[in-house]
């Protein structure tokens, strides 16, 4: 058989587009988990405390999940390739920014840029990706081998922030951005072909600013309530402000033609409940492992090197266990996995919330590839879930939505868990004490979760929706 140049050609093209598109989102998740490692040294490096340290996470986390789903449509209607590398310029120039932050307002501010940057560049990829694989099962694989070799930025945080740290200080896991954003840069410019959805919906500029200032203000009324005081009129506003700004938002949402997020989705019991559970997902992992590394290096007193060493069977497991997911939701159900899932992290969550300065690492690395097993049987089939719920041709926006109710749980989390174990300490407990009220508080909001989840989520995938 005689294959042609052209198809060789096409093989080739592609190679190189999975090659940049992967690359372009291991760094935005590498950068998920690369900053939990570093932070004890931003700690004391900047000399701040935790609200501090939950600014510097949930400043990134708040921006990406409340415009990932615009970032999508802006890739559609300017053009997928534009937006991608506008996203990579951005990252990087945020990252060199962070890096160079003298101050935790400074590192807050390039943050956000970081947010704005991966908002544009995720979505993007996976557009230009889509694009190039017109043929179904081509596409399906396409995505798997992207999420795949991308997700192995997660597992690599951990270790690469460690190094990195302890080798040059924090700024490095900024820098470590630079290269990869410059090789990402000019290969795409080289290589990308632009494609763009001219019957893509209007960008939804009120829905847009509504849900960042509303979401914003209920976070900072969270990070900031155990320092100010929980009835302090600085945060009794800023709560007053969130319950507006979201009532605003949900007003508008309903009377626009082309929403950012469609309330009417949310008339399908499947797509509510998958994504009331994907909030919790976000809620208790992030939340909780935003402590892993502090309470290795504060509690136990680990050098930060090891300390990254130590947190990596929940992100190793999670990345191992992750592919699984969605076959395992195929052939048994979403209610059997997600329930198995969400049980299985609420538990591990609880156990480490019994974890003391004397626990040796031999009983406290399977607690965390518990929650890892658990929260990676349960992502995966949520968003499948979502998707069962609407139309074919809004499975786009039912994973985009799914991605987005994840990162909000992920900004909640850090928040609330974060002001769980401030409370603690302005109670006089110790920092140790508040680690495990706040595992044990994560560990009980996902058990309670999947009880109510294995009540709700019918839906086998391949049937129609109830």
């Amino acid at each position: 058989m005689v294959v042609s140049p052209a198809a060789v050609g096409r093989r080739s093209n592609r190679a190189v587009l999975l090659a940049v598109t992967c690359l372009g989102q291991f760094m935005v998740l590498l950068d998920n988990t690369i900053v939990g490692a570093a932070l004890p040294d931003m700690q004391r490096r900047l000399n701040t405390q935790l609200t501090g340290l939950q600014w510097i996470v949930d400043a990134y986390v708040l921006l990406v999940a409340m415009l990932l789903l615009s970032g999508g449509i802006f890739a559609d209607r300017f053009g997928r390739k534009r937006v991608f590398l506008s996203g990579v310029v951005v990252f990087t120039v945020a990252s060199v920014l962070c890096s160079l932050a003298p101050s935790v307002g400074w590192l807050v501010a390039g943050r956000v840029l970081q947010g704005i940057g991966a908002a544009a560049l995720s979505p993007a990829s996976l557009a230009l990706l889509a694009a190039a694989h017109p043929v179904p099962r081509e596409r399906v694989k396409a995505i798997g081998l992207w999420a795949g070799f991308s997700g192995i930025g997660l597992a690599a945080g951990p270790v690469a922030g460690g190094v990195l740290t302890e080798a040059f200080g924090w700024p490095a896991i900024f820098l470590v951005n630079l290269p990869i954003g410059v090789v990402l840069l000019l290969a795409g410019l080289r290589t990308l072909e632009e494609a763009r959805n001219p019957g893509a919906p209007a960008i939804d500029v009120p829905g847009t600013v509504l849900s960042v200032l509303g979401v914003g203000a209920l976070t900072y009324g969270l990070i900031e309530g155990g320092a100010l005081g929980w009835t302090s009129p600085v945060i009794l506003g800023s709560f007053a402000a969130a319950v507006v700004l979201l009532a605003t938002f949900i007003a508008v949402e309903a009377r626009r033609s082309a929403p950012m997020l469609p309330l009417r989705l949310f008339r399908e019991r499947l797509f509510t409940v998958s994504n009331t559970a994907m909030v919790v997902v976000g809620f208790a992992l992030m939340g909780s492992s935003f402590f892993f590394s502090q309470f290795f290096v504060y509690v136990q007193g680990s050098s930060i090197l090891l300390a990254g060493l130590q947190t990596l069977p929940a992100t190793v497991a999670m990345v191992i266990v992750s592919p699984y997911a969605g076959r395992l939701a195929a052939r048994y159900g979403f209610r059997i996995v997600v329930t198995i899932g969400l049980a299985l992290a609420g538990l591990g969550l609880l156990a480490l919330g019994m974890v003391h300065a004397d626990t040796g690492y031999g009983n406290v690395w399977w607690r965390l590839g518990v929650v890892g097993i658990g929260f990676a049987l349960t992502m995966s089939p949520l968003t499948g879930a979502a998707i069962q719920a609407v139309s074919v041709q809004e499975g786009g926006l039912a994973s985009g939505v799914s991605s987005t109710t994840r990162q909000i749980g992920a900004v909640l989390g850090v928040a609330v868990l974060g002001a769980i174990v401030r409370t603690r300490q302005s109670g006089g407990a110790s920092f140790e004490t508040g680690l495990n009220s706040a595992f044990v508080a994560a560990g009980l909001v996902t058990l309670a979760t999947a009880v109510l989840t294995g009540g709700w989520l019918h839906v086998r995938p391949g049937r129609t929706s109830p």
